[in-house]
Parts: structure tokens; sequence; C-alpha cells
């Protein structure tokens, strides 16, 4: 009988130490568990504390409409020089513009002699041209748009072109660089409509004074098709305005073509009976 309870109580304790070494490893396999969750979350948590690169805390879309309050006006009267750098020499053009709004432009080119008198005239989506050599007032329209304008690397689809990007172009900031000591952001534009001129551009942005310093203008082919480069920023009426800008048609050869503004003035009174077709006789 002895010999019974001793080998009972044994076979208890054997069944109890068993016990004890399951508890102990579900625990072990629990903690084994909770250290992987905290280590997936200390990861997560870290990925998430880790700091984006500058130019991807901005949208482009913001920078977009920043560049576009910077020139915003009711009315722009501007005077300039086109240099357009040719095979064998170079001319300059001079110009005046009256703009009121998105739609409505009127340019008169001053000097030289040669292309004194001429006449340009845009309302909504129609453009024409007046010559005094031939007294004659010309439509711009369909492939005529591509032609270029006075012999430069400007087309008349470019003056055509809506001047507000926001309104033609999604924007993704893809990263930055410095240009004329100024760091810039660079901006992919992709085009939102199939009507606009270029597919897709990519732009280098003045990071505080939200002016383009460099542009690169691209077909849907992907090729690219025109560049402009600033080369001079100044401060005319109270805004920050590139003053000096190089245009180059990248199908055509030479050396480009040089817009150099002279003179700004924003939201200055332009009588209405600028922006008609009589106008362009006058």
């Amino acid at each position: 009988m002895q010999s019974f309870h001793n080998t009972h109580a044994k076979s208890q304790s054997r069944r109890g130490i068993a016990k004890k070494n399951n508890e102990y490893a579900r625990l072990i396999g629990a903690s084994a568990v909770l250290g992987q969750h905290l280590r997936a979350m200390a990861t997560i948590l870290l990925l998430l504390a880790s700091p984006l690169p500058s130019w991807a805390q901005y949208g482009g879309d913001e920078i977009l409409q920043r560049i576009d309050d910077n020139m915003a006006s009711d009315t722009k009267i501007l005077t300039s020089q086109m240099i357009i750098h040719g095979r064998r020499s170079s001319r300059t053009i001079e110009a005046r513009s009256y703009i009121k709004g998105q739609t409505q432009s009127f340019t008169e080119y001053l000097a030289p002699a040669r292309e004194a008198g001429i006449k340009m005239l845009k309302l909504d989506d129609q453009l024409w041209t007046y010559s005094p050599q031939t007294d004659r007032t010309i439509r711009i329209s369909g492939h005529m748009l591509r032609q270029s304008v006075m012999g430069s690397d400007l087309s008349y689809e470019d003056m055509m072109e809506d001047p507000k990007l926001t309104n033609l172009y999604h924007a993704q900031v893809v990263g930055e660089e410095t240009l004329l000591d100024r760091p810039c952001w660079i901006v992919e534009l992709t085009a939102k409509q199939a009507t606009v001129a270029y597919h897709s551009r990519k732009v280098w942005v003045d990071q505080e004074r939200y002016v383009l310093l460099k542009e690169e203008r691209f077909a849907k082919s992907g090729k690219l098709l025109k560049t402009a480069t600033i080369n001079k920023v100044e401060r005319m009426s109270g805004r920050w305005v590139a003053t000096a800008v190089t245009f180059k048609d990248q199908l055509q050869s030479g050396q480009g073509t040089e817009f150099i503004l002279t003179e700004i003035l924003f939201d200055a009174p332009i009588p209405e009976h600028i922006f008609s077709k009589a106008s362009l006789r006058k």
C-alpha cells in the first residue's frame, strides 16, 4: 500500500512538472511573438519618424499656384527686346505689349524700321497679325500657329498659350538643384488636356522668389522640343521677374533667341480699344 502511494505521488509530481514546463513554453512563445510585434512596430515608427527629403514636403500644384500668383494682375504693359541669333548674324527687335487677363494681348513692334509697325492681336483663342508693308491683316490658325514669330525660336503657338500654368498642368516635385546661386525645386508638369502645346515640361523654380530659372518642354513622345534658360532676375514694379531669357528651339539650328524685358507695369490702365481688330491698322 505504501508503495502505491509513493508511485502515485511521483506520478502527480511528474505531471505537475510537465504542466509547468508547458506553461513556460507558452510564455516563451508568447514573448517571442510579442517581441516580433514590438520590433515591427519600432521599424514602422522609425520609418515614420525619418525626415523626408525637403523637396518631398512641398506640393507641386501649390508651387505652380505661387508662380502664377507672382505674375497675377488685371493688366500688364511691358517693353522688350528680342535678339534673334541667326546662322550668319543677329538682329534685335523692340516691342511693346499690352496684356489684359489671360485671353487678350496686343503687341506692336517698334524697331528696327523693317519690322516697325507690325502688330499682333490675341482675343481668346484667335490670333491676327498686321503688316504695314502689305497693309494686310492675317488670321493665324491651324498649322500656321507652329511657325516662327519674326524668325525667332518662339512660335505663334507659344504666344497663344495660357500663361497660367495651373490651368494647363498637373505638377509633381521631383528634386532640388541650385541655379544662379539660388536653391530651386525641380518640378515635372504633365498636361491636363491633349490640346496643350507641350505634353510635359520640367521646370526649375526659385524656392524663395517663385520665379522659373530653367525650363524644358517635351512632346508626348518624350522628345525635347524647346528650352528656356533664365539669365537674370530683377525686382520690377515690386515683384521678382525674369528679365533676360534665352529660348532655344531644339529642332532648329542657331544659337537661340534672347528675350530682354526692359520694363513692366502691373495693373496699369489700358484703353479698351487697344484690344480690337481696328487697332491693328491704327
